[in-house]
Parts: structure tokens; C-alpha cells; sequence
């Protein structure tokens, strides 16, 4: 007993010294690739003696476009990011009676963006009793195929160019009927961006056609890196395009007419 004790021991301190420390894995070919920024870059100070003209738009992106399936990233699109953000109180989630920002949503309102909740039976499993459960209904993120941005576009006198700051960003799904009919388009929430942007700035996108690009969801708004088409712009008759002109091809040949017309203000100014 007194020799074997001692061999058990040395054969344990053996396995032990015997086994190797391998590398961490890098899901990467390098390890020093910049993490994406902590915080938003400060906009410039904007002082409104030098707004010599401004107007607000109203723009649509489809994420079924192809530069624009970021926005449906499967395993993170931003309509998830937004939600998750508001229900970890890192955002305000504003009502959409209006799009001024003039309602906070409560947490029942962000329980019913979902889509409400669902009746479940339950069956106990010794007595058979059926009783019924109220669950909240799981978000899809497929549904939400469109976010609409509110923005304004002004003339700076400071610097005598044209720039555009975007107020808000709405995730918007399709509602049908019974029968697979369109009913209605419905924005579920509105989100002001620029109490937003710190909160972007710190979550990575996925670049379509580019692994190697580290870029914020912050940096995909401010550098507009997608595709959409203006759907409404201020009027004295709060119309949107569509309400005037029905006609697909007419809508968005009058949505590169504003756009035209926006930046023409820039020569115009220059010329006076």
C-alpha cells in the first residue's frame, strides 16, 4: 500500500504536467482587426442663423433590395437591435399617432409590437385539468421588410453646402387579411436617431460583398450606405406621394424629382 500510494501520485502529476495549453481560437485570419467604435462621432454644431433653407423628407428602405440586405441580417437584423435596446432601456421607443415624437411607448406597447399575445392551452399532466394561458407572441423579424427615415435636408451658410440629419428611423411590416390580401403598411415604432446614435455606434453590421469592412450601424446611416426613395415631402396638404399619384412609375419618378430639387438648392444658393 505504502509503494503504490506514491506511484498513483506520481502517475497523476505526469497526466497533469503532460497536458497542453492550446491557443484561444480568432474566428479570423488576423487578431488585431479594429473593434467597431464605443461611441458616436459628435455631430458639428449647427446654429439656425446659419439655416438658410431647410425641408423634411420622408424615405423608405427596402431590405429585400440587394445593397440594402443589411438591414435583414438573419442572425442580427436591426429591427432585433432596436428591440432589444428599448427593452434593456438603452433607447425610447415613441408611438406612431404622429411622427413627432410625442408619445413614449409603454412596455405593454412594446409587448404588443409583436403582435400582441396568444391564448395556450395547458394540460396538467396529473389531473388532465385544462387551463389557459395568455404568452406573449414572439417578434419575426422577417415581417418588417421596410424601415421608413424621417430627415431634414438644409442649406449651411457656414459652409455653403447642402447636408441632411436624420430625425427618425420606423421598422415597417405588411398586414393582410384572412384571405393573404394587403391591407395596410404599419410602422411600429418610431425611433429619434440622434438619441440613438451612441447606441449604434456600437453594434457591428454585416457588410454585403466585404468581410473584411468593420463598419457601425451608426456608419451605415451616416454614410448612407443604402438604397431608397422618398415617399413624402413637407406640404401644405400633409399628402404623401402615393396619395397623389397611384401609378408606381409616377411615384418614383416624382421621388427623383424632389431629390433632384434638393440638391439643385446647393447651385442655386452659389449662383446668388
Amino acid at each position: 500500500m505504502r509503494v503504490i500510494l506514491p506511484l498513483l501520485f506520481s502517475l497523476l502529476c505526469t497526466c497533469v504536467s503532460a497536458q497542453k495549453t492550446f491557443p484561444t481560437p480568432v474566428n479570423d485570419i488576423v487578431t488585431d482587426r479594429a473593434s467597431v467604435q464605443s461611441s458616436a462621432l459628435p455631430q458639428p454644431p449647427l446654429r439656425a442663423a446659419d439655416v438658410m433653407w431647410q425641408k423634411r423628407v420622408w424615405r423608405v428602405i427596402d431590405t429585400r433590395e440587394k445593397i440594402n440586405l443589411t438591414f435583414a441580417y438573419p442572425e442580427r437584423p436591426l429591427i432585433t437591435i432596436l428591440m432589444e435596446a428599448a427593452q434593456d432601456e438603452k433607447i425610447q421607443l415613441y408611438g406612431t399617432l404622429d411622427d413627432k415624437f410625442t408619445t413614449p411607448l409603454s412596455p405593454e406597447g412594446l409587448a404588443a409590437i409583436a403582435g400582441g399575445a396568444d391564448t395556450v392551452a395547458v394540460v396538467d399532466p396529473v389531473t388532465q385539468a385544462v387551463s389557459y394561458e395568455i404568452v406573449p407572441r414572439e417578434l419575426n423579424p422577417a415581417e418588417f421588410t421596410r424601415y421608413r427615415l424621417q430627415e431634414i435636408w438644409y442649406f449651411d451658410k457656414a459652409t455653403s453646402t447642402t447636408k441632411v440629419r436624420i430625425l427618425g428611423i420606423a421598422p415597417i411590416r405588411d398586414v393582410f387579411d384572412e384571405n393573404g390580401n394587403l391591407v395596410y403598411e404599419q410602422p411600429a415604432f418610431w425611433v429619434y436617431y440622434p438619441a440613438a446614435r451612441e447606441m449604434l455606434a456600437t453594434e457591428m453590421t454585416f457588410a454585403v460583398g466585404n468581410d473584411a469592412a468593420n463598419q457601425s450601424w451608426e456608419d451605415i446611416f451616416e454614410m448612407r450606405y443604402f438604397n431608397s426613395a422618398i415617399v413624402k415631402e413637407s406640404n401644405i396638404h400633409d399628402r404623401r406621394i402615393g396619395d397623389y399619384l397611384p401609378n408606381g412609375r409616377d411615384r418614383l419618378l416624382e421621388s427623383e424629382r424632389v431629390k433632384a430639387d434638393i440638391l439643385a438648392r446647393e447651385s442655386d444658393s452659389w449662383s446668388h
